[in-house]
């Protein structure tokens, strides 16, 4: 906002102007030079420099001119007795008064004074003061004094009384304001005072007296009108803006509001207030006005209209208000989009409607107005399995009616989705989505259909049965198909025509056909049936079938009927016949698998045996000539073997069954039992041969079990008996994963085994035989369901590192430590 002050430049086109053209002035012959007559001033409508500057009085002995005087803005022109009169020599004087303005070329106005010269009073009434002065409210009731003239006279008696008058000077407007009393010389108030319109006057009064000829004196009174409260600011606008948009921004101006109060001072200070509040304030602008702006957001969605109630309250006391309302309506912007009152919705529509049918109505709402409100629809391109969905359905851009162009078939089309879009006219134009989903509702527009293997009707299907059927007897199966769904797809089997005391009966829901009672005699071998397939929709639709049933009692015929019992709706389809590749494909895969891994176990197992067979040629040899005439224990270590060894006693000691008491040579006491020596005619047994042809190998430590009776081996064996009464038997031990050479014994009569002496309590737990790799570890079992406890003894190996140490001294070193070992033993 810019304040803008046009100055009208004045131009001298006035001239100055007397408010008469002639004035006459009676003057008594007794007047003393310097004596003073007032007279009028004349105007200018111009300004400034072109307003009258000077006055000229036309040349003349006794008056001159005193220049005017500003006093308050109060022009006075006086003149002034320069000599005495006589009124003997000239008692008329004819003069001109010009008075000139400043402007260039000068203008000037002129009037004509005519002074009288006339023998009077020798004194004249004079005031005590020739200028007064006096202030008064406005508004000031009726009969307010607002001053008192006081003039004297020197003269006695009648040239002394004193009358008071108005000059002649004052204007029509003062005498209808002020009121004097012509004996006192008291001045009130006959009118109204307005500050607003007055508030300064000059007033000029006039002092008789009695005498001949009568004498007077002048004076001047200038009254100031006080300025009161009395006027309430008031309000207009000048400038306005409406309506305001929606999205206008925040300080954007409504209104300029100027205000003016005629009162002065405090009185005419005004401030300006707005009320309800609004999203509008109003701000100080220029002096006296005022801007109404945008304060907050508007939304004309909200609230469209605005009344704003504008106060200006002054500063007076008491304050003076005064109100105006401005009406301001808030224009709408594109700013709200098409609504649907859900944004996703389902319709149903019939199959087989007419091409061109109304199936549904959309229907959007915009907040805005006008043109920002105006909606059209469309549908949104897709595609329904390649087809567009614009070639299913079309909209009235207008009112939102949803067209159907085809004639929907639910077999075809159950189900798709359509996006319908709204849009309105604004600028830019603003939209919205609705989806639909769009079913397509089943009618019963499809009969049933019998599907046979070769075509998916059949007018007849021809079965058989054997004579000897009993009752629940499966003859054969039906089945129908119905394209349509729910309701309309659920069939219901029956027959149709049919005796009451029927062969066969069918089942109403799986269609299967079954006999009822046994056939009798005469009754034919064969029998014509019609079936009925009826579906549930309204109306009802129905397929008819014949079958036909021959009765056949051979037992080619009973596997054809069995076949056609189970077969006629129990083909192999496409699925089950991928099961049976995909079960037969895995079956062999894993025989495949399992033949693989046999012959890799079994080759394995073969290498194993001819190493073994290799290693151990000097055990089998030694087999041959193995007697139980030896004095000692031997044992064999399976050096292949990083594990636990096996060492095979040769029970060929004396026997004794008393207790001896062995010290080694480290001092370790074994207390040991001689067994009894075994009958001399044993012999090899056949199991003791064929294992001499190769190694069994178990994988542990040899155990000897503490029976009551003595020590005995617990290994496994393959032997067989022999029948002789004191033979004894020998036979390698069976088992898996054992690295050493062992054998069991048997001996006669009956192979009783000989009891060996118990383990002593004192026995050591472990102790390490001299010179051999072997730890001996003795533990007791628990005892036994007869009471009976048996006692373990393990031979092992050291630890791993003693054995690689030991193994740097080479063989010779470790036949020493068998040697030692064996004699321990012992």
């Amino acid at each position: 906002m810019h304040r803008v002050d046009v100055e009208i430049e004045d131009i001298n086109d006035n001239y100055p102007v007397f408010p008469s053209s002639q004035y006459t002035i009676s003057v008594p012959e007794s007047r003393l030079p310097g004596t003073r007559f007032p007279l009028e001033g004349a105007v200018d409508a111009d300004i400034g420099t072109n307003y009258i500057t000077n006055y000229e009085l036309s040349a003349n002995d006794y008056f001159i001119l005193e220049l005017p005087k500003f006093i308050h803005q109060i022009k006075s022109i006086q003149l002034i007795l320069k000599k005495s009169l006589d009124r003997e020599k000239e008692s008329l004087h004819n003069l001109t008064l010009t008075a000139f303005d400043g402007g260039k070329p000068k203008l000037s106005g002129s009037t004509q004074l005519v002074i009288n010269v006339e023998d009077v009073n020798d004194n004249p009434p004079v005031f005590n003061q020739s200028f007064y002065q006096s202030s008064i409210t406005e508004n000031a009731p009726k009969g307010t004094i607002v001053a008192k003239l006081n003039a004297t006279d020197l003269d006695q008696g009648k040239n002394g009384e004193i009358l008071y008058e108005f000059s002649k000077l004052v204007p029509e407007e003062v005498l209808s304001i002020f009121s004097l009393d012509k004996h006192t010389g008291e001045i009130w108030v006959k009118g109204e005072l307005d500050y607003e319109k007055t508030n300064t006057y000059e007033i000029h009064f006039d002092a008789f007296d009695n005498g001949e000829p009568l004498l007077n004196g002048h004076c001047q009174l200038v009254v100031t009108v006080v300025d009161l409260n009395d006027n309430a600011p008031e309000l207009s606008v000048t400038s306005l803006s409406l309506p305001v948009p929606e999205d206008a921004t925040q300080g954007t101006i409504v209104a300029i509001i100027s205000v003016h109060d005629q009162d002065s001072g405090g009185n005419g200070r005004v401030n300006c207030y707005i009320s309800p509040p609004t999203p509008y304030k109003i701000n100080p602008a220029f002096t006296g006005d005022f801007s109404l702006v945008v304060n907050a957001p508007l939304d004309r969605e909200n609230k469209s209209e605005y009344q704003v109630v504008i106060t200006a309250i002054d500063e007076g006391f008491p304050a003076l208000s005064s109100s105006m309302i401005i009406n301001i309506e808030v224009s709408d912007v594109n700013d709200n989009a098409p609504l649907f009152q859900q944004a996703v919705h389902t319709i149903f529509i019939k199959e087989n409607n007419p091409p061109g049918s109304h199936v549904y109505t959309v229907s959007a709402s915009d907040s805005d107005t006008d043109h920002n409100s105006f909606i059209t629809y469309s549908v949104s391109e897709s595609y329904i399995e390649g087809i567009p969905i614009s070639s299913y359905l079309s909209i009235n851009p207008e009112n939102g009616n949803l067209f159907a162009l085809v004639s929907f078939d639910h077999e075809q089309v159950a189900y798709f989705q359509c996006r319908i879009k709204a849009t309105d006219a604004g600028l830019p134009p603003l939209s919205s989505n609705l989806t639909l989903n769009i079913f397509i509702k089943d009618v019963n527009d499809n009969a049933p259909a019998f599907a046979t293997d070769h075509s998916n009707s059949a007018s007849a299907i021809s079965v058989t049965a054997p004579k000897s059927a009993q009752p629940g007897h499966l003859v054969t199966k039906v089945n129908a198909v119905d394209l349509d769904s729910g309701y309309n797809a659920w069939l219901s089997y029956k027959f149709k025509n049919l005796a009451g005391n029927s062969l066969f009966a069918i089942s109403q829901h799986t269609g299967e056909i079954r006999v009822t009672r046994p056939l009798a005699e005469g009754e034919g071998d064969e029998f014509r049936l019609f079936v009925v397939a009826e579906d549930h929709g309204e109306p009802a639709m129905t397929a008819l079938t014949q079958i036909i049933i021959s009765i056949k009692d051979s037992v080619e015929d009973n596997k054809i009927i069995h076949y056609h019992a189970r077969g006629i709706n129990d083909e192999f389809s496409d699925a089950n016949i991928y099961l049976v590749v995909a079960i037969c494909s895995i079956s062999g895969i894993f025989l495949i698998t399992l033949i693989t891994f046999t012959v890799l176990r079994w080759q394995k197992y073969r290498d194993e045996v001819n190493q073994l067979r290799d290693n151990y040629k000097i055990c089998s040899n030694t087999v041959g000539s193995w007697v139980y005439s030896q004095s000692q224990y031997k044992f064999y270590s399976n050096s292949l073997q990083g594990k636990n060894d096996l060492i095979v006693f040769t029970p060929n000691v004396p026997p004794s069954s008393q207790t001896e008491e062995t010290t080694s040579q480290q001092g370790v006491i074994i207390k040991s039992c001689q067994p009894k020596h075994p009958h001399p005619d044993w012999r090899y047994s056949a199991s003791l041969r064929a294992a001499m042809q190769g190694a069994v190998h178990m994988e542990g430590a040899a155990i000897l079990r503490s029976g009551p009776g003595g020590l005995e081996q617990q290994w496994p064996t393959v032997s067989s008996a022999t029948s002789e009464p004191q033979g004894g038997e020998v036979s390698p031990p069976v088992g898996a994963g054992v690295n050493c050479n062992s054998w069991s014994f048997k001996y006669g009569p009956d192979n009783a085994k000989q009891p060996v002496p118990q383990i002593p309590p004192d026995f050591p737990e472990n102790f390490i035989i001299p010179g051999s790799p072997a730890i001996i570890s003795i533990r007791q079992d628990q005892p036994s369901a007869q009471g009976q406890k048996s006692n373990f003894i393990t031979f092992g190996k050291k630890e791993e590192t003693k054995k690689k140490k030991r193994k740097k001294k080479g063989n010779k070193n470790q036949e020493k430590a068998n040697n030692a070992a064996g004699n321990n033993n012992q």
